[in-house]
């Protein structure tokens, strides 16, 4: 039998049965569009999970420190000694990396709606920047009372700053945003 005498069958894989042809595209096909422009939350999220991440560590590390230290101190051994630091290590880890995920998650989302509030860009990105750590820092300690609430927006309007005026400036950082 030739191949003439088969028509178009002889195109067919033999394995899955379909027309190689059909894959055959002028252009190469990518599942995401380089040209799309991410937007302003979407932008956060990579430190979003940045943060959730480094406060898990940092309070692990700390509950992991001072678990050892609490149970040295109460004459633990064995297995209540190893559950007991676990716990210390756990809790630790989970409260500090909520903490610190919610405001970075409240940093984010008080900078997008900034972002959308200023239409002809009047606003520099790093008034933003200070504003939203301000707004931030009120917000975290809002339920604290007035000092600890006003503590917490200069503790945030300082940290902006820092951000916005010092480390994003740096070509260093400027490759990771």
């Amino acid at each position: 039998m030739s191949r003439s005498s088969l028509g178009g069958a002889a195109q067919l894989s033999p394995y899955l049965n379909f027309d190689p042809s059909y894959l055959q595209a002028a252009e190469p096909d990518y599942l995401y569009d380089t040209e799309a422009k991410r937007g302003r939350l979407e932008k956060s999220f990579t430190a979003i999970g940045s943060s959730v991440c480094l406060g898990a560590g940092v309070g692990g590390a700390y509950g992991l420190f001072d678990g050892i230290r609490q149970t040295a101190l109460s004459d633990m051994s064995g297995r209540l000694r190893r559950t007991q630091v676990t716990n210390y290590t756990l809790k630790s880890a989970s409260s500090v990396s909520n903490a610190l995920g919610s405001v970075v998650v409240s940093y984010s989302i008080c900078h997008a709606l900034l972002s959308l509030a200023d239409d002809n860009e009047r606003l520099a990105d790093e008034a933003k920047s200070c504003i939203s750590g301000a707004l931030t820092g009120l917000l975290f300690k809002s339920t604290s009372g007035t000092v600890k609430c006003l503590k917490g927006g200069a503790v945030g309007l300082g940290l902006a700053s820092l951000w916005a005026f010092g480390l994003k400036k740096q070509e260093t950082v400027q490759h990771f945003i």
